[in-house]
């Protein structure tokens, strides 16, 4: 009855509109009272002591710090110099502006790790480059909207850094290096569908006529956004530091980028970017020292092991019980972000992974796939709602080109189950 309620409150309170973050620990809390009536205080003490727990994690201080990259590099113009870069390499006509929106998305996802903050930097420049170019703006918001889901694949990562905290199994720079190449994957199978249906629909007839940038003017004025990823990942390959430490020093590169070497910040510009990125980074926070008390829930309350054993003794056998995971996880997607997702369902399938000995790291990397396509799935996409705002369309006319590039990343999706050398070869090769 109680582990029932758990979920009925859990959702009910989700319908009513309560934020995810509050629904996790007034539901958990609630049930952790009812299963503790005869106790002092109901055993909430539990509730502080696991609110602490779900936040005094070390790896979780790298996520304010990457929230702070991701607001930098909105603010110093790195991506518009990225785009003139890419542009002088691929150069102008039908199809190569979503093709450079995908591009810079994908680097600029390997710097900030958040994809509503990619979608907003990339759309800025690229939704109103496309519009000039003669692209419809419902066909610009689901291509940026799409690009910018890759960022959670392409290392450093939000979620990975979650996923980490929540299974011992996998370490941060494993799943760094795990998702590069289906990042990189991804990014390519959406350029794809991109090209192909801008050429067929003759989109960007006045792209041509457009001037092209000179390749070594954009190379240097483009070199420094290009060394960030080099910095932060070389860095932590090399052993100079922790994700969490090349989190702070990427913080201090992008100021001095910004401030020293483009100077588009201003001191008077810190405030904002240091309240936006707080905001942001108190709210993801929040939902996850509150899910610490949900997960408390889940596992005090008995519910694990029941639901396991229901999943392994179905009949689907280990393919089935996957492809039924993918339509949930996908499903979910559409409706909740990518952290709230895994703090939800990570305690629940841990079990699962164990019983068929799937590799976490390489579990890792098909939830956060399943993850990324729920970014820019319709009814309730943060990215693609993000790149809609910029391009002031409904989210329902992008349903007709979103599909198609929610199709290609899919079947990344499905060749990385197929063969899981594609996201464990290079964690084996690094030597993690």
């Amino acid at each position: 009855m109680i582990p029932t309620l758990l979920f009925v409150a859990f959702v009910a309170m989700m319908l009513a509109g309560v934020p995810i973050g509050a629904a996790l620990g007034l539901a958990g809390a609630a049930c952790i009272a009812l299963a503790n009536s005869d106790a002092q205080w109901f055993g909430l003490l539990a509730v502080p002591q696991n609110f602490y727990a779900g936040l005094g994690k070390y790896p979780l201080l790298a996520i304010p710090m990457f929230v702070l990259v991701g607001s930098i590099f909105d603010r110093s113009g790195v991506a518009l110099r990225l785009v003139n870069f890419a542009v002088a390499i691929v150069g102008r006509g039908p199809g190569m502006l979503p093709l450079v929106a995908i591009a810079v998305a994908m680097f600029l996802g390997g710097i900030s790790g958040s994809g509503p903050a990619n979608a907003a930097a990339v759309g800025a420049v690229m939704i109103a480059a496309m519009s000039r170019a003669g692209y419809p703006a419902a066909f610009s918001a689901s291509v940026v909207g799409a690009a910018a889901a890759t960022d959670i694949l392409i290392p450093p990562s939000v979620a990975f850094i979650v996923y980490s905290v929540l299974v011992p199994g996998a370490s941060v720079p494993a799943l760094f290096a795990a998702g590069m190449i289906p990042g990189v994957m991804a990014g390519l199978a959406l350029m794809i569908p991109a090209v192909l249906l801008a050429r067929q629909h003759k989109m960007g007839a006045l792209e041509a006529t457009l001037p092209r940038p000179p390749f070594w003017k954009s190379l240097r004025e483009a070199i420094w956004g290009l060394a960030a990823p080099v910095l932060i990942l070389g860095g932590m390959r090399a052993g100079w530091f922790t994700p969490t430490e090349a989190a702070v020093v990427a913080v201090f590169y992008g100021l001095f980028v910004g401030m020293c070497v483009h100077r588009t910040i201003k001191v008077r510009d810190l405030f904002v970017i240091l309240r936006e990125s707080g905001e942001l980074s108190a709210v993801i926070l929040l939902v996850v020292s509150l899910a610490g008390i949900f997960a408390y829930s889940l596992s005090t309350l008995g519910i694990i092991d029941p639901v396991t054993r229901a999943i392994v003794n179905s009949g689907l056998g280990e393919y089935g019980i996957l492809a039924l995971l993918i339509l949930l996880l996908i499903t979910v997607g559409m409706f909740l972000d990518g952290v709230s997702i895994f703090l939800i369902f990570v305690p629940l399938l841990l079990p699962i992974v164990q019983y068929y000995k799937w590799d976490p790291v390489w579990f890792g990397v098909i939830l956060t796939l399943k993850v990324a396509l729920g970014q820019f799935t319709p009814p309730l996409a943060v990215n693609l709602m993000v790149s809609c705002r910029i391009a002031k369309v409904r989210m329902e006319e992008t349903v007709r080109w979103v599909g198609w590039m929610l199709f290609s990343m899919f079947v990344v999706m499905v060749l990385v189950i197929v063969f899981p050398e594609l996201a464990l070869w290079l964690p084996r090769k690094l030597g993690y």
